[in-house]
């Protein structure tokens, strides 16, 4: 059984952010507090970019499967609580939000590592 390419896969999960960021935009501006809400898009439409930026250059940036792995999940985490604790009252589970915050953030200090590592060689 073949494993998922994770490389090809970013720009979906980008795709599903992006819509999942402009989606609770749009239920912020409507709802009666936008606070949770427009957290949850913050992260999404911040980090949906990202993906697609790695996905691009991932033959030039080492640790760049790493960095999307802890961007992708700590947004969901992320935004998930958030969204959750606004229609249903509740969270993912204890600490969800700030776990997902610690691995964004993460993942962002994994790609200026990776950033200042040596280049992956190109294939020819």
């Amino acid at each position: 059984m073949a494993g998922i390419d994770l490389r090809s896969t970013l720009p979906f999960i980008a795709g599903l952010m992006g819509v999942a960021g402009v989606a609770s935009a749009a239920a912020a501006a409507h709802g009666a507090d936008p606070r949770l809400l427009g957290g949850a898009s913050a992260m999404c439409m911040a980090h949906a970019p990202a993906l697609i930026a790695l996905s691009a250059a991932w033959d030039h940036i080492r640790l760049a499967a790493a960095s999307a792995l802890l961007l992708a999940i700590g947004t969901a985490l992320f935004a998930g609580d958030l969204v959750l604790r606004h229609f249903a009252g509740h969270g993912l589970f204890p600490m969800s939000a700030p776990t997902g915050g610690t691995l964004m953030m993460l993942g962002w200090l994994v790609l200026a590592t990776g950033a200042m590592l040596p280049r992956k060689a190109t294939r020819t």
